[in-house]
C-alpha cells in the first residue's frame, strides 16, 4: 500500500516540478532574450519563486525589487537579497498587513524613475495579500465581504469580482499608478480558464495599452500534462499492470463532496489506470469550521464513497502546498482511511458535516503536507485503480 502512495506522491511532486515558478520564469526570460536593467515586482503566493527566475536569469540587470507573498512563504536565498524589499501579508483573509502592502506598493512605484521598464511576477493569492480600497470602504468591511463568499462556497472569479469592485489598483486601476512605463507581465494563472482579469484580480488587466507584453507561464492544464508524462512508462513510476493514464476533460468545480463521489464511481466504472482531473472545488462553511480546506474535504469524502474496494486511490491536493486556512496541501485515501480513523474514535461523516477533514485525516495519517511549492495552479486529483 505505501508503494501505491509513493506512485502518487511521485506524480503529484512531477507536476509541481514543471510548473515550478522559478523554471517558469527563467525560461520566460530565456525565450525573450532581453536582458535590460529593469526593476521586479512580484506578487502572489509562488512570488519567492518567480523572483528567483528572475534573479537568476537579469543578474545585477535587476536593480531593485519588491516582494509582496503570504506570511511564511519568504525564502532565506530572498531574504538575503540587498536591493528587493519583502513584505509579508496575508492570505486567505486581508488584514491591516494587505493595506501596508498596498501602500508599499504605491510608495515603490512613486519612487522609481518615470521610464523605467518593469516586470510583474503575478501568482495566485495577490488579490488578499495586496491591497488598497477605494473610498468609503474599510478593512473590516473587506475581511466580512470576502469571509461571506468564501463560507458560501463562491468560486474564485465571483471573490474576484467583488475584490474589483473595491479596490483603487484592483480591474486594471494600478495602471495609473504605473504610468507610461514599459511592462512586462509573467503570470502563474490559478484560475480557470487562465483569464489574466481574474489571476491577482487583475492588477493591471483590462490592460490600456497595446503594447503590453505579458504572459500566463504556468497553469492547471502543464501540471496535468507533466504528471501524465511522468507516469507514461514503467521506469517513470507507472505500477506494474496499469496501462494507461488520462488526463481527464472535465475541470471538476462545485461541491467538493459531490466532485469526489464523481470521481471514485468514475474510477470504479473504469479500466485499471492513472486518472488525473484539474480542480477548484468549494466547501459551504458552517457557523463554526473544524480544520480543513477543500482539499482534504474532497479526499474524505472520497474515502467514504471507495467503501468496500481494495484497488481504488486517490490523491487530492493544492497546487501551492496549502489547503484553506491549513498548512497541509490536502491528501491521499484508499479504503483503510475510515478504519484508521475511526480507530482514534473519530466520525468521518461528522467532521465532513463541520468542515472538519483535517482532524480525522490526520489520525488517519493520509495528510500531505509540502510546506510552500513555488507555484499556485489550482488543485489536482489523482486517481489510480488497479
Amino acid at each position: 500500500m505505501d508503494n501505491y502512495y509513493d506512485i502518487l506522491l511521485g506524480i503529484y511532486a512531477a507536476g509541481l516540478a514543471a510548473v515550478n515558478g522559478e523554471h517558469a520564469v527563467y525560461r520566460a526570460l530565456v525565450r525573450r532574450g532581453r536582458r535590460e536593467p529593469c526593476h521586479a515586482i512580484a506578487i502572489g503566493k509562488a512570488a519567492d519563486a518567480m523572483l528567483q527566475g528572475a534573479c537568476r536569469y537579469l543578474h545585477e540587470n535587476l536593480q531593485s525589487g519588491l516582494l509582496i507573498t503570504k506570511h511564511a512563504h519568504v525564502s532565506d536565498k530572498t531574504a538575503a537579497l540587498e536591493n528587493v524589499q519583502v513584505i509579508e501579508s496575508s492570505h486567505p483573509l486581508p488584514d491591516e498587513s494587505s493595506l501596508q502592502a498596498g501602500q508599499a506598493l504605491l510608495d515603490y512605484l512613486q519612487q522609481l524613475p518615470e521610464n523605467a521598464p518593469l516586470l510583474f511576477l503575478i501568482s495566485g493569492g495577490a488579490s488578499s495579500l495586496v491591497e488598497v480600497l477605494e473610498e468609503g470602504w474599510t478593512l473590516q468591511g473587506l475581511q466580512d465581504a470576502t469571509a461571506n463568499l468564501l463560507a458560501d462556497g463562491s468560486p474564485i472569479s465571483e471573490i474576484n469580482a467583488m475584490r474589483r469592485s473595491l479596490s483603487l489598483i484592483k480591474g486594471g486601476k494600478l495602471w495609473q499608478y504605473v504610468g507610461e512605463r514599459p511592462v512586462t507581465c509573467l503570470l502563474i494563472s490559478d484560475v480557470p480558464g487562465d483569464d489574466p482579469a481574474v489571476i491577482g484580480s487583475g492588477l493591471l488587466f483590462p490592460a490600456p495599452k497595446d503594447d503590453f507584453d505579458w504572459e500566463i507561464i504556468a497553469s492547471n492544464k502543464q501540471a496535468l500534462e507533466a504528471m501524465a508524462d511522468s507516469c507514461s512508462s514503467p521506469d517513470k513510476g507507472r505500477p506494474g499492470g496499469v496501462s494507461s493514464c488520462t488526463i481527464m476533460p472535465d475541470f471538476l468545480e462545485g461541491d467538493a463532496a459531490t466532485a469526489a463521489q464523481t470521481c471514485i464511481e468514475h474510477l470504479r466504472n473504469s479500466t485499471p489506470g492513472i486518472y488525473l482531473w484539474g480542480a477548484e472545488t468549494t466547501v459551504l462553511l458552517p457557523a463554526n469550521p473544524g480544520r480543513g480546506g477543500r482539499n482534504q474535504h474532497f479526499a474524505l469524502a472520497a474515502a467514504l464513497h471507495i467503501q468496500p474496494d481494495e484497488n481504488l486511490f486517490l490523491l487530492a491536493a493544492g497546487t501551492d502546498g496549502t489547503d484553506g486556512v491549513t498548512a497541509d496541501a490536502g491528501a491521499r485515501v484508499d479504503n483503510g482511511t475510515l478504519r484508521r480513523g475511526k480507530y482514534q474514535n473519530l466520525d468521518p461523516e461528522a467532521c465532513l458535516q463541520n468542515a472538519d477533514a483535517g482532524t480525522f485525516l490526520e489520525a488517519s495519517g493520509d495528510l500531505i503536507h509540502t510546506g510552500p511549492t513555488g507555484t499556485n495552479v489550482m488543485d489536482v486529483i489523482i486517481g489510480l485503480k488497479l
